[in-house]
C-alpha cells in the first residue's frame, strides 16, 4: 500500500512541477524552457523543504535537554538539516516507492539473521542503504511490511510474528535480531509482549519513540494516537497504550535491546524518549529522525551490535571454540 501511495505522491508532485513551469513561462514570458522547468521544480523541492524544517520547528517546541557533549553548533545543525531532508526525498521519492524487498540471504552468513521493520508510513524500501551496509557485512536479512498504515501497533504483530518464524525456518536458527526504526522499535515490544523473546536474541533500535513523541500529536491513526507524549519534556506524559506496555515488561526483556538515538532527532521528541530503562542505549548527535538507518555510522553501529549479539549466542560460541582447537 505504502509503495502505491508513494509512487501517487510522486507523480503529483511531478505533475505540480510540470505545471508549475508551464505557469512560470507563460506568466513571466520565459523563453527558456530551461529556466521555467528549473523554476517549477525548484518550487516543489521547497515546498518538501518547507515540511522538513516545520518538523524540526515541532521537535523544537517538544525538545529534551541535550547533554554538553551531544550539542551542536550552528554549522552542524545547517548539514543535519540538509542529510536529512536529502533522506527524506531520497526515502520517500526513490526508495520506499521503487525499492521495497522481502530478503537478502547472504552465500556465507555472519552472525545471526537480522528482520528489518520500519516505522511509519514507510515500507520495507526505507532500508535500501542498511540492506547494501548488511550485504556487505555478509548478515542474511529479511524485511517485514506492516499494515494497514494507520491500524494499531498490535495489529503489526501477527505480521512480525510470521517473519521471524519465517527467517528462523529458511535460516535454520532458533533465535534471531530485530533491527526496527522508529515505531517497528514499539511493534517489536509489543511481539515480544504477545509471543515472548524465545525467538530473539536482540531488539535494536533506532529513533524509537519508547516513551512516545510530541509529533504523534498531529499524525493520523491509531498508531500515532498510541505513540502521543503529551505535555513538555519534563512533566509530559506517554500514552496510556505506552504506560500499559512499559508495565508488562522485565527488566529481563528490557535487557534484550539497544536503542540507538540522536539527541537531535526531528520527529521523535522529547529525544530522550527514545532512551529505554534497562536497556543498553547508544547516543549520537547530529543526525536527523529519517537520516539514522542512511547514516554510516549508525550502520557500523548496527552491524557491531549484531555480531556481539551474535557471537554471545550459545551455537557461535560452541563454533569459535571449535575454530580455536583446530587452529
Amino acid at each position: 500500500m505504502i509503495t502505491r501511495i508513494t509512487r501517487i505522491l510522486l507523480a503529483l508532485q511531478l505533475g505540480l512541477a510540470f505545471g508549475l513551469s508551464a505557469a512560470f513561462a507563460k506568466t513571466f514570458h520565459m523563453d527558456s524552457l530551461m529556466l521555467a522547468a528549473l523554476s517549477g521544480f525548484g518550487l516543489v523541492v521547497l515546498l518538501r523543504m518547507l515540511i522538513t524544517a516545520n518538523n524540526f520547528l515541532i521537535a523544537w517546541i517538544y525538545r529534551s535537554s541535550t547533554p554538553v557533549g551531544h550539542r551542536i553548533k550552528w554549522h552542524q545543525t545547517c548539514r543535519m538539516f540538509f542529510e536529512e531532508f536529502g533522506a527524506t526525498m531520497l526515502s520517500s521519492s526513490w526508495t520506499m516507492p521503487f525499492h521495497a524487498f522481502k530478503n537478502h540471504v547472504s552465500a556465507f552468513p555472519a552472525g545471526l539473521p537480522v528482520l528489518l521493520i520500519h516505522g511509519y508510513g514507510c515500507n520495507s524500501g526505507y532500508w535500501h542503504s542498511m540492506s547494501k551496509a548488511l550485504v556487505h557485512a555478509h548478515i542474511t536479512h529479511h524485511a517485514v511490511n506492516m499494515e494497514p498504515v494507520f491500524a494499531g501497533i498490535d495489529e503489526f504483530v501477527p505480521a512480525v510474528h510470521r517473519a521471524i518464524e519465517l527467517l528462523c525456518q529458511q535460516t535454520g536458527k532458533d533465535k534471531i535480531i530485530i533491527v526496527a526504526h522508529s515505531m517497528g522499535g514499539l511493534a517489536a515490544r509489543a511481539y515480544l509482549r504477545a509471543h515472548g523473546s524465545a525467538r530473539i536474541a536482540r531488539v535494536i533500535t533506532l529513533g524509537t519513540p519508547h516513551q512516545g513523541t510530541g509529533l504523534a500529536n498531529f499524525g493520523k491513526g491509531l498508531n500515532c494516537e498510541q505513540m502521543r507524549w503529551t505535555g513538555n519534556a519534563v512533566e509530559g506524559m506517554s500514552s496510556a497504550w505506552l504506560r500499559d506496555l512499559a508495565a508488562s515488561e522485565s527488566g529481563a526483556v528490557r535487557r534484550l535491546f539497544t536503542s540507538i538515538y540522536s539527541h537531535q532527532d526531528n520527529i521523535i521528541a522529547p529525544q530522550t524518549s527514545s532512551h529505554l530503562e534497562d536497556a543498553r542505549n547508544i547516543e549520537f548527535h547530529g543526525i536527523g529522525h529519517v537520516a539514522l538507518a542512511l547514516n554510516p555510522a549508525i550502520q557500523k553501529c548496527v552491524i557491531e551490535e549484531v555480531m556481539k549479539a551474535s557471537s554471545a549466542h550459545p551455537v557461535f560460541r560452541s563454533l569459535s571454540a571449535g575454530e580455536m582447537r583446530h587452529g
